[in-house]
């Protein structure tokens, strides 16, 4: 397992990582949750994210008991928990307020049986709560100690923006990381949000790497019985025969480089030196080492080019004066 830099900071996380979405506490029974737990640990994973959303708080509550005993030091592990979206139906249960933060972090060490999580992320945007307001509660909490650092998730360039400008002018600590969706069938982020990352020192940690299975070739050959695409409309979405081609066409080339199709899409997003870890999800201990394969793995630049053209959609800004604009200034 190779380990990268948050961002400019000092800490290092793996560069596969698990996250507990759709899974932990939920879909995945309670002992396998543990068991895949476990063996990402054991295999060079020191970085697990969660979320206190994530299964109404059970996902936590599993991570909780799979860390239980002396076999892993606390202080070798990153583990991270996010705020924002409700767990109840009270109305204080709900963004970015001094008040739903500082309640939700006791929750969620709660549910970890931890003293402290080492990521604590701004699972969105609050529009209603005043930005200098959830700042200085993510600082508050860095400085007693019940986090190391602070992230946002699937936040927008002007928004990273903000939050940087209000840092500097409350003397407060900075967001460390940022996790947005990120794989080779939505390449979004590549615009402004790397951009706005690389110049603040911001890490980037992706979630969704394999498009919620669709990247790992499972669907090359029709849809399986009750697999995920039976039961997501947002994977729904994206099955249509043009993008399966595509994924076909990719399995091929991932096979010349004796790697799987959920490897080499691994490997992709790690082509870029702004990822300092690819969330990976599981629901068998088999997936996670398959997933770890992918770390230090070096796409030739010729492959890279050859998949940019089966892909046909890396994003880019519109020429200056395009003619379709012209009428809009």
């Amino acid at each position: 397992m190779e380990y990268r830099r948050l961002g400019k900071h000092g800490m290092r996380v793996s560069e596969i990582s698990l996250g507990a979405w759709l899974t932990y506490g939920g879909s995945v029974e309670e002992q396998n949750s543990i068991k895949c737990i476990h063996t990402a640990l054991d295999n060079g994973i020191n970085f697990i994210d969660n979320a206190d959303v994530y299964s109404g708080g059970n996902a936590e509550r599993v991570l909780g008991l799979a860390l239980q005993g002396d076999t892993y030091e606390r202080r070798h592990l990153v583990l991270s928990s996010k705020v924002y979206w409700p767990i109840s139906d009270n109305i204080q249960d709900y963004g970015l307020s001094r008040k739903h933060i500082m309640d939700s972090i006791e929750g969620t060490l709660d549910r970890l049986q931890q003293d402290y999580i080492d990521i604590y992320y701004c699972h969105r945007f609050d529009q209603k709560t005043p930005l200098e307001e959830t700042v200085a509660a993510m600082d508050d909490l860095v400085r007693d100690g019940r986090i190391r650092y602070w992230g946002t998730s699937v936040w927008t360039a002007v928004q990273l923006e903000r939050v940087m400008g209000v840092v500097k002018e409350m003397g407060a600590t900075p967001p460390a990381v940022e996790q947005p969706r990120y794989n080779m069938l939505d390449r979004t982020i590549e615009l402004e949000i790397m951009d706005t990352a690389r110049f603040h020192g911001i890490g980037i940690t992706p979630w969704s790497p394999l498009q919620q299975g669709l990247l790992t070739g499972k669907y090359n050959d029709g849809i399986p019985e009750d697999s995920r695409a039976t039961r997501s409309e947002v994977l729904k979405r994206w099955l249509n025969e043009e993008t399966v081609d595509k994924v076909r066409k990719l399995t091929e080339i991932a096979a010349s480089l004796d790697l799987s199709m959920a490897q080499f899409a691994l490997a992709w997003i790690l082509r870029r030196p702004e990822i300092s870890s690819v969330i990976t999800g599981a629901s068998r201990p088999e997936q996670i080492l398959d997933n770890i394969v992918a770390s230090g793995k070096t796409i030739p630049q010729d492959v890279l080019e050859k998949v940019e053209e089966i892909l046909g959609n890396k994003p880019d800004f519109p020429p200056p004066y395009a003619p379709q604009l012209m009428d809009r200034v």
